[in-house]
């Protein structure tokens, strides 16, 4: 049996976050500043192999089960499909978030190559306010990519809607229907302070209890027993499907979060909020063994804290946005 992954309040840590590089097609308001961001070299990019390496000590030594890729936008990473069919042999439950732009011409390969589900980033329906938080007239394309998971047999496929108030708050009724018509699960997930314009303010910020109240609006729902994913699900009254919520400012779920973090260079962060990395590219690098590598892991594991503490005067801001550490 494996041994587990756990940190000093007894969290047992399965679910890794594995961003596979640092750009995007996308310089979506609240990941990337307008003028863009200076995107990684090559060499310190981590390669498909040691990607696979890491991933392989986690899942065989600490019962990791869950792997999702992320970017950036992980559809640019150059023969993507080869990286999947790598770690879909480790035997989790892989994953990917993605802006849904390639799907149409890579979905039925990832597929194929063992990917299980995906999640599309989609914050707008409407493709004026589309273009303006994306920075790119791309709604059209996105609704393709959703609709090329579906024919790939990807189920569930997942749409991730980040609410903003007064941005795309007076939305929540469409993705509603939107996701019932469709056949997809929409996810409803608070703003976080991750934006590289800086412009996140509480005042931003749509609460869960607003959100749902807004969804009950739109077609009654009813609460599905909470797991340790990240949001909270409902499900329709009348049987037509689900919806999720991730409250991770208004209602924070970080005493059963299960998740760890790797950048596209190689830095292995214990919570998304994180304020410090272990540097476990160098390791790599400096021809560590699978001992050592597992020792830094666990060592990253056992000093996470209790929260993020967004909204209290001790918060600290990662000094990296969204796009550069995965979501």
């Amino acid at each position: 049996m494996a041994a587990q992954l756990v940190d000093d309040f007894g969290r047992v840590h399965r679910d890794l976050r594995i961003s596979v590089t640092d750009r995007c097609n996308f310089r979506c308001t609240y990941c990337m500043p307008a003028e863009g961001l200076e995107w990684l070299p090559r060499d310190d990019i981590l390669t498909f192999e040691e990607i696979t390496r890491l991933a392989r000590i986690m899942v065989e030594r600490y019962g990791v089960n869950g792997i999702r890729l992320t970017g950036g936008e992980p559809t640019v990473r150059a023969n993507l499909p080869t990286l999947v069919e790598m770690l879909a042999a480790l035997g989790t439950d892989l994953a990917m978030t993605t802006n849904g732009v390639s799907l149409p011409l890579l979905a039925a390969d990832l597929r194929a190559a063992g990917l299980r589900r995906v999640n599309v980033s989609c914050d707008s329906l409407r493709a004026e306010r589309f273009a303006e938080l994306a920075r790119r007239d791309a709604l059209a394309r996105v609704l393709d990519g959703i609709g090329a998971a579906r024919d790939a047999g990807f189920d569930p496929v997942k749409v991730n809607c980040v609410v903003m108030r007064g941005v795309n708050d007076d939305e929540i009724a469409d993705f509603v229907e939107f996701g019932r018509t469709k056949g997809v699960e929409v996810r409803f997930i608070e703003f976080m302070p991750l934006d590289a314009d800086g412009i996140w303010t509480n005042d931003l910020v749509v609460p869960v209890n607003e959100i749902l109240a807004l969804v009950n609006q739109a077609s009654p729902v009813e609460p599905v027993e909470r797991t340790s994913a990240p949001a909270s699900r409902y499900r329709f009254a009348d049987g037509s499907g689900h919806v999720g919520i991730v409250a991770s400012v208004s209602d924070s779920f970080c005493s059963t979060c299960d998740r760890v973090r790797l950048t596209a260079d190689g830095q292995f962060r214990n919570c998304l909020f994180a304020v410090s990395e272990t540097d476990v590219r160098a390791l790599l690098r400096a021809g560590a063994d699978d001992d050592e590598l597992a020792a830094a892991l666990e060592a990253s594991v056992a000093s996470k804290w209790a929260g993020h503490q967004i909204n209290r005067v001790n918060f600290i801001k990662p000094r990296r946005s969204m796009s550069q550490i995965g979501g």
